[in-house]
């Protein structure tokens, strides 16, 4: 990888799609080689939506956000972006190229750094979606619950607390919980003309909601059309895994992101067989399963930690099969977005002393 070129993409409505991913007809709004280093500006659905008002600057007045701490690109997308309620809720940069990325490699997505663009969020439940569809919402078809960020300008945000009130009104101490930024949606567009909703993941990523995705992580997704096309959205401040509710603590971020790009014959040094998404973690490898059965998600996750655990490191499918069982967590990233997303976390540790691994 050559030395990271810093370079600037904002969100604007010429740079951003919201409620549909990108395809191969959309035209890039940047290039970038190999190497180059890119910060790129999110915007968050939550506060612009039909069902709020489609009108950010009221909608946070309501929560007492004066105009000026409203951003001005969420604003001008809420006025000026293309968008229905039949499509997806989430606004996405880009699409990004990524010269010489072709069918068969993988896009290399490294995460340097996830700034919050506001000192405060939304967690919403609405329209008999989430875990609970029968029970959630309670007495509308939206709720949504706004938070405000303390410890901000704390250095490295690890004092930054997000609160959360016990009771309507927010009368008394609230409960404090700490923020973890990442992005929810990051993928590659894909073959055709079609533009996905933004909702369920894929093979392209996505909505992958992997909140191991933090700053010091790399993605790695399968290129589906040459340039990859990528492209990021739907930033949080913290998720639980799961994402019970329907969405996690939804607040923009600005993301400096480096690109690269694995080669098919690396990619199968790797990863085998796999299919799909995989993460690596200065502590974990990250596979992933997708599939709108749980049960098949947690399957179609192991089935490609064995893949990676056997191309990686050279590991016996059945002892594999064995380790897994003993040493590896399958956690739920999330249950509330069609297809449902497990991810399994491998401890690089426990392969330090094996010899010829790929990494």
């Amino acid at each position: 990888m050559t030395t990271a070129v810093r370079r600037h993409l904002g969100a604007t409505v010429a740079t951003t799609l919201w409620g549909r991913l990108p395809c191969a007809d959309d035209p890039p709004v940047l290039t970038v080689e190999p190497g180059e280093r890119v910060c790129l500006d999110t915007v968050s659905h939550e506060g612009i939506l039909e069902d709020q008002g489609r009108d950010p600057v009221a909608f946070f007045a309501g929560h007492g956000v004066p105009r000026e701490d409203v951003l001005a690109d969420a604003v001008a997308i809420a006025a000026h972006g293309a968008h229905t309620p039949a499509d997806g809720p989430h606004v996405v940069t880009g699409p990004i190229e990524v010269s010489g990325a072709e069918p068969g490699d993988y896009l290399v997505v490294h995460v340097d750094e996830l700034l919050p663009r506001t000192a405060y969020g939304v967690i919403s439940s609405r329209h008999a979606k989430g875990l609970l569809p029968d029970t959630f919402p309670l007495d509308s078809p939206l709720t949504s619950v706004f938070c405000s960020v303390l410890g901000l300008d704390a250095p490295g945000q690890a004092a930054a607390l997000a609160t959360l009130p016990l009771t309507p009104g927010g009368t008394g101490r609230p409960v404090r919980f700490p923020i973890a930024p990442f992005l929810g949606v990051m993928g590659v567009a894909t073959p055709g003309p079609g533009r996905l909703h933004s909702t369920p993941p894929g093979l392209h990523g996505g909505n992958l909601d992997i909140s191991l995705l933090g700053e010091g992580s790399t993605l790695y997704l399968p290129v589906q059309v040459p340039g990859a096309g990528f492209y990021a959205g739907d930033p949080h401040l913290a998720q639980g895994n799961g994402e019970v509710s329907l969405t996690a603590l939804e607040a923009p971020l600005r993301a400096t992101l480096t690109f690269d790009v694995l080669p098919k014959a690396r990619a199968a040094e790797l990863f085998g067989a796999a299919r799909g998404p995989v993460v690596r973690t200065p502590r974990f490898l990250v596979p992933t399963g997708l599939d709108p059965d749980l049960d098949e998600a947690v399957a179609a996750c192991a089935r490609n930690a064995l893949e990676v655990l056997g191309a990686s490191f050279g590991m016996d499918r059945e002892l594999a099969y064995a380790y897994l069982s003993a040493a590896t967590d399958f956690d739920i990233s999330q249950v509330v977005d069609v297809v449902k997303g497990v991810h399994a976390r491998i401890r690089l540790s426990d392969f330090a002393l094996v010899e010829g691994g790929a990494w």
